[in-house]
């Protein structure tokens, strides 16, 4: 498949009706160990690169590290991947519509693109400055000849913003604008609650996608409620550093390996990943 190709094919798998489960990679051993399980495209974490390269998560790794590593991943699998770039690394509409560019130029297929500031005082950017930062990405896309699956993200749950029924409105409300600004889909993270998850469904006139929380509905439960696309975020990486580190403690406390032992891949095995790659 080209770029052009596997952006329309991202499109067609999180249509309404679908149920598009969407790991998140954060190295090109993940992404390839992804693909070889099945999945049909893979979303990177930006939490998961900003760790694997030594930064926080929240912009904090530069732009062109990112894009680095986005362009590592895209050139170690077939199938399509789709970019966490936060709030597009940038102050301007213009500096996104440039980070798009690159993100383009580095095959990756689709974005998302976040309200969420990190700043508990002002936690949400206003519905206009994200609106127009979409707007500004689908130009650049399309100017590039390239379909740019959009995912727009609101952290109105995330970051706790409002009461209840404020809360819901303002996450139909910023939704609803995304859509209009260009986003093909809304991503809500951190919401578990069936009744809330069925009205986003009902309300917001666009593909709803939604995190997997351990403890929350499972991916079956959330496609019956409408959901078409599910990502993990950050946590296959998070679950992977746990493991280091009970490694580590076990082999300072008591110099076994037995955290190593089980169910761990043979070197030939994962040889054979990039083997073809090479």
């Amino acid at each position: 498949m080209n770029q052009r190709e596997k952006a329309e094919l991202l499109l067609r798998l999180q249509q309404p009706g679908s149920s598009l489960l969407l790991p998140n990679a954060w190295d090109a051993a993940s992404a390839r160990l992804f693909e070889e399980t099945g999945f049909p495209a893979i979303g990177t974490t930006s939490a998961g690169i900003a760790y694997a390269h030594g930064y926080p998560d929240g912009e904090q790794i530069p732009r062109e590290e990112m894009l680095q590593a986005i362009a590592r991943i895209v050139s170690r699998v077939q199938i399509p991947v789709t970019a966490d770039i936060e709030a597009g690394y940038g102050e301007t509409a213009a500096d996104v519509a440039e980070t798009i560019r690159g993100v383009i130029a580095a095959g990756a297929i689709g974005v998302n693109l976040e309200d969420g500031t990190g700043d508990p005082a002002r936690p949400l950017s206003p519905v206009e400055v994200l609106a127009e930062r979409i707007a500004a990405a689908r130009e650049a896309a399309n100017r590039m000849d390239i379909p740019l699956v959009i995912n727009a993200r609101t952290d109105t749950y995330l970051a706790q913003v409002g009461e209840g029924q404020a809360r819901l409105e303002e996450t139909v409300r910023r939704g609803r604008a995304y859509l209009q600004a260009g986003a093909d889909s809304i991503f809500v993270p951190y919401v578990i609650d069936p009744a809330i998850i069925q009205i986003l469904v009902r309300d917001i006139p666009g593909p709803i996608s939604l995190l997997a929380i351990p403890g929350g509905p499972s991916a079956p439960e959330l496609f019956r409620l409408g959901v078409v696309r599910i990502s993990i975020g950050s946590r296959a990486m998070l679950a992977t550093m746990s493991l280091v580190r009970k490694i580590a403690e076990e082999l300072r406390d008591h110099g076994t390996y037995e955290a190593m032992s089980h169910g761990v891949y043979r070197w030939a095995e994962a040889q054979t990943w990039f083997a073809s790659q090479a």
